[in-house]
C-alpha cells in the first residue's frame, strides 16, 4: 500500500464519523485520489472490506497502480448505481458505513485537460466520466440562452447568470466556444471581480453541476443508502456548497423527524411514523486545515446513522 497520497478534506472528523468496526463493510463513495479510502483501510481489520466507487477512469487506473489491497473492491461507476451493484453482491442492508466526499478532487482541477479550472487553459469538457455524455462545450453550443440562464442561476445561484448567458451566445455569434479561458473571461467582462473568489466560480460551478446531473446523483444515492446501511451504521457526507448541504440536510431531516403519537393510542405501522435516522449533527473544518488547504474552507460534514428498528 502506498503511503504517498493526498489529505482529504476533514479527514480525521470523517473517518471518526465512521465509527469503523474491525470487520466491517465500508464504501468510499467517491475514491478520488484513495485519501478518505486509505483510512477506512489502515482502521479495519483483516476480515474487514472496503467497497470504493468512482465514475472517473483515472481515479480506478491511480488505485490499480497505487493501492494493492484485497480488501478494497474498486467500482468504475457514479455512486448512483451503489444499489445495484451492492443488491447484485447480495450487501444490501449489510453495509457499516458509507462516506461521501462530494464535488471536485485536486486532481481532476489540477488538470487543465479535465475542463474544470478556470485558472487554466484545457478544453471546456467538465466531465467527471469523459466516456459517457456531452462535454460543457457541446452543451452550450446547443443550448439556448434562457436554457443556460436557467442552469447557471439554479445550480450557481449566481444573479447575473441572464447577462452571462447572453455574452455566451454573443461570443459564440463568431467564435466556437471550446476552452475554459474563454468561458473564464467571458464571464468576467460580465461579474465583477471579488478578493477571495474568482468571478466565474458560480457559473463553472453551475455548468460542471448540470453536466454531471451531480444533485439529482445525491438525492437518488441519498435514498438508496436507507436500504444499503446495516443498523445502527453510520452515513458520513462532506459538501462544499449550500445546494449540496441543503439536500443533504433535508435528507437527514425527513427522515430523522419522529411522529408524536398520544399515549395510549395503538401503533399503527403507516410507514410514516417510522424514524430511520438519528442525526448525528454536522462539523467544519478546523482553522489549521483551512490555512493549509483552502479548498476545505467551504466543507461541511454531516453525519447520520441508521436506527436498529423504527420509533414512534
Amino acid at each position: 500500500m502506498s503511503s504517498n497520497h493526498h489529505q482529504s478534506v476533514m479527514f480525521e472528523k470523517s473517518i471518526e464519523g465512521l465509527n469503523i468496526k474491525n470487520d466491517g463493510i465500508y464504501i468510499d463513495a467517491t475514491f478520488g485520489r484513495g485519501g478518505h479510502a486509505l483510512g477506512i483501510l489502515n482502521k479495519l481489520g483483516e476480515q474487514g472490506q472496503l467497497i470504493a466507487f468512482d465514475q472517473d477512469i483515472s481515479a480506478i487506473e491511480y488505485a490499480n497502480q497505487h493501492i494493492n489491497d484485497t480488501r478494497l473492491t474498486l467500482i468504475h461507476s457514479a455512486f448512483a448505481d451503489m444499489h445495484q451493484v451492492l443488491s447484485e453482491q447480495g450487501l444490501l442492508g449489510k453495509i457499516d458505513g458509507i462516506l461521501m466526499d462530494l464535488g471536485v478532487s485536486s486532481p481532476q482541477l489540477d488538470n487543465a485537460q479535465r475542463g474544470f479550472s478556470f485558472n487554466a487553459d484545457g478544453p471546456l469538457d467538465m466531465r467527471m466520466n469523459q466516456t459517457r455524455g456531452i462535454s460543457a462545450a457541446q452543451w452550450l453550443a446547443q443550448a439556448d440562452k434562457v436554457e443556460i440562464a436557467n442552469v447557471i442561476y439554479a445550480f450557481g445561484e449566481e444573479r447575473k447568470s441572464r447577462h452571462i448567458a447572453n455574452a455566451i451566445k454573443k461570443f459564440q455569434v463568431d467564435t466556437p466556444l471550446e476552452t475554459t479561458l474563454q468561458l473564464a473571461n467571458i464571464v468576467s467582462s460580465v461579474v465583477r471581480s471579488q478578493k477571495k473568489k474568482h468571478p466565474a466560480t458560480r457559473t463553472f460551478q453551475a455548468i460542471r453541476i448540470f453536466i454531471n446531473q451531480e444533485l439529482k446523483q445525491l438525492s437518488e444515492t441519498l435514498e438508496q443508502t436507507l436500504d444499503v446501511l446495516a443498523p445502527e451504521a453510520r452515513l458520513c457526507v462532506i459538501s462544499f456548497h449550500s445546494i449540496e448541504d441543503r439536500i443533504v440536510k433535508q435528507f437527514v431531516r425527513k427522515y430523522s423527524k419522529q411522529k408524536q403519537l398520544p399515549k395510549g393510542l395503538p401503533i399503527i405501522d403507516d410507514g410514516i411514523q417510522q424514524t430511520l435516522l438519528r442525526d448525528l449533527g454536522k462539523s467544519f473544518a478546523s482553522s489549521e486545515e483551512i490555512s493549509a488547504n483552502r479548498r476545505s474552507r467551504s466543507a461541511i460534514l454531516r453525519i447520520a446513522q441508521r436506527t436498529t428498528k423504527p420509533n414512534v
